[in-house]
Order: structure tokens, then sequence, then C-alpha cells
């Protein structure tokens, strides 16, 4: 094989490596999201704010009633007084989930619940599959409860 052939084999072979969400089926990209929205909801469960963090994208934003939480420092620090004491103010499981065609982007919906199991809002959540392979919350903004 010639060497700009080897060439261009190995930079196609690359291009497809960067790329793995485009190969995915978007109902299995779906699951992950899923998984990953269930795991950013149980840090709340287990009172571990160090986890929470782990899922904010840098340049996240959080809708905080009329107040816009702007960038992972502000939004973890509008979030830390939900970590604080033993029982969990709230919790939420992830419903719905879609992911683009493209691969790289998914929306998740679904009940916010009081301490007691009652639904209080709906979270819409949208996370981005980032350059380290992690799909992190981007946008997240609740809306009052409604059938």
């Amino acid at each position: 094989m010639s060497l700009s052939r080897t060439t261009s084999l190995l930079l196609s072979l690359a291009c497809l490596i960067s790329q793995p969400a485009l190969a995915q089926d978007t109902t299995v990209l779906a699951s992950l999201v899923s998984a990953r929205e269930q795991a950013f909801a149980d840090s709340m469960a287990n009172r571990d704010f160090e986890q929470f963090q782990r899922f904010l994208s840098e340049d996240a934003i959080f809708y905080a009633g009329p107040a816009v939480l702007r960038g992972k420092q502000q939004v973890a620090e509008g979030w830390q007084q939900y970590y604080q004491g033993e029982e969990a103010p709230f919790s939420w499981l992830p419903r719905q989930v879609e992911v683009l065609a493209s691969g790289d982007l998914a929306h998740s919906s679904g009940p916010v619940l009081d301490k007691d199991g009652k639904c209080i809002a709906t979270f819409n959540s949208i996370w981005r599959l980032e350059q380290d392979g992690q799909w992190r919350v981007v946008f997240d903004k609740g809306s009052p409860a409604c059938e």
C-alpha cells in the first residue's frame, strides 16, 4: 500500500474514532444519557455535592426562577444549598430522553418530586457529549408541575 493511501486510510479511521457517537444508534445514546441523568439525580439523593459538580459543563446555564446561573462555578454555588443537611429537599427522575441524530446533544425531562414523593415540577435538561467522552449538562430549567 502506498504511503499516501495509508495516510488517507489512517486519517479516515481517525475521523471515525473521534466521532463515535455518530456511529451509534440514538436509542443506545438515549439509554446512556438516561443513566447519566439518573446518576446526576443520585448525587442529590446521596448528598454528594462533589459528584453533582462532575455532571456540569464548564459553560452550563441553569435557570433559577428569574435568575440565571452561568458557568459551572456559579451553578455549583447556587445549588450547594440543596446539598446541605442529611435529607434531600427534592429528587428527580428521567422519564423522556431524546438524542439528536448527530449524537452530540440530548434532551432529558421528567418529574421533580418533593420529600414525600409528590410531583412539584418538571425538569428539562440539555446534555452535550463533550471532548472527553462524558455527557454533561449545558442547560437546565424547571417548570411548574402539570399533567
